[in-house]
């Protein structure tokens, strides 16, 4: 019953993380990821909630993630649930997609939990050959694993609901989150930048994201921290760069977004540069 996470990358599998956790008390906050979040549930049930909607993914099920689609995480039965992930990035599904002959665009999966065994044991065997640090079989299964579940579970995006002024203002919005993480403007002075009223940028920001400007923020910030971490540097140093006012800051939101703290996931990726896993 004891909660576990490895979070690591293997040079095998580019522009992909991975992941491989027990939780039991463990709850992933509301955030978004910049890509995919793919994984095989192992024992137990995830329950999450997806733009609104309450899923719940059983052993030997799939969960399948939209980039930049806010979702939480938490166990769905007592015992908890344990689970294999893989992070890919947009441009990875996006060039495995355009080798098929897919049309142009970014691969959508319009159902978040599914059930094919086939895939499901495919992507075990993509995720452990990783783990043990076999290049030939984790590069090969991996892009295999990506081909099929575009293959067979990938659709076309929907389109966009929100009017055009109101896409235009989230825009706009997004733009000045992204360049303000130190400093970020009140909702007002937001509003009066992008040219809208508070209350109506309020609505369309969180209908086009699924969070409010702050806990949108929120989410940045960790995302942000995480490619520092990747490049090295120290934790308490990231904190001050993205905006969180000191390291225990940093830690509590990085692990209740990514499921592991920040010291945690920038050893096992540093592990990781040489092609070894954590412990070998």
């Amino acid at each position: 019953m004891k909660e576990q996470a490895r979070f690591w990358r293997h040079p095998a599998v580019p522009e992909t993380d991975l992941l491989k956790a027990r939780y039991v008390t463990h709850r992933f906050s509301r955030h978004a990821h910049d890509g995919y979040a793919i994984g095989l549930i192992v024992a137990g049930v995830e329950e999450f909630d997806y733009r609104g909607t309450l899923h719940r993914a059983g052993a030997g099920e799939l969960v399948l993630v939209n980039p930049d689609s806010v979702h939480t995480g938490q166990a769905g039965v007592p015992g908890g649930w344990a689970y294999r992930m893989l992070y890919p990035s947009v441009h990875a599904l996006a060039a495995v997609a355009e080798e098929l002959g897919a049309p142009a665009g970014t691969p959508h999966f319009p159902r978040q939990v599914a059930r094919d065994d086939q895939v499901a044991a495919l992507l075990g065997r993509a995720h452990e050959a990783a783990e043990r640090g076999d290049a030939l079989a984790a590069s090969t299964l991996s892009r295999t694993l990506f081909a099929r579940l575009l293959t067979r579970h990938a659709a076309p995006r929907p389109p966009a609901v929100l009017p055009a002024e109101g896409r235009r203002a989230v825009r706009e919005a997004l733009d000045v989150l992204h360049a303000s993480l130190v400093d970020p403007p009140t909702l007002d002075d937001l509003a009066e930048t992008v040219g809208a009223r508070p209350f109506a940028l309020l609505r369309a920001f969180k209908e086009a994201t699924g969070m409010p400007p702050h806990a949108y923020l929120t989410s940045l910030r960790v995302r942000q921290a995480r490619h520092l971490l990747l490049a090295g540097v120290r934790p308490a140093l990231v904190a001050a760069e993205v905006g969180f006012t000191d390291q225990a800051h940093l830690n509590r939101h990085f692990k209740r977004i990514m499921g592991v703290p920040p010291a945690a996931y920038q050893k096992a990726a540093g592990t990781y540069k040489t092609g070894y896993p954590p412990g070998t």
